[in-house]
């Protein structure tokens, strides 16, 4: 199975860089976590943030392979504990599904973004940085991985 974290934003600081992989590389053969930035739009003081979060989703959309399912990370989607999330990647797991996970930059996503999921998944009703989105839903994912498979990780 293979989740890719589809992320708007580029060129992210070593401890983030090395923070997702640390959890993406842990995940077994059968599980595999991918990482696809969205290059962010320029935002300047007299920038027009609905256009530019608009540009931004048009990036995402064009991404998303067909037939994936289409995850949608918002704060007002349903809040999942991490047997939840076990539950999930077991389903998807055993449709041999793909599945595409939506970051948002600073501003969240596109309307169109969110239209287009099948599911909206909050992570916290916390206002989170976007780049830190991107090590929880990683650590997450190996995390439900552990659940699943009885090892000690999660306790």
């Amino acid at each position: 199975m293979v989740i890719r974290l589809i992320a708007v934003g580029n060129k992210m600081p070593d401890w983030v860089e090395n923070g997702y992989q640390e959890y993406a590389k842990r995940l077994p053969p059968g599980y595999t976590l991918k990482l696809h930035e969205i290059t962010p739009e320029k935002r300047t003081k007299q920038a027009d943030i609905k256009r530019i979060t608009e540009k931004e989703g048009e990036k995402i959309l064009a991404t998303i392979k067909p037939g994936n399912l289409v995850v949608a990370l918002d704060v007002k989607g349903q809040t999942w504990s991490t047997e939840k999330l076990a539950e999930e990647l077991k389903i998807w797991h055993g449709e041999n599904r793909e599945v595409d996970l939506l970051v948002g930059g600073p501003d969240g996503l596109s309307s169109a973004c969110l239209q287009k999921a099948q599911v909206k998944w909050s992570l916290s009703a916390l206002t989170l940085p976007h780049p830190l989105v991107r090590i929880l839903v990683a650590e997450q994912i190996y995390r439900a991985w552990t659940i699943l498979q009885n090892h000690p990780y999660h306790r």
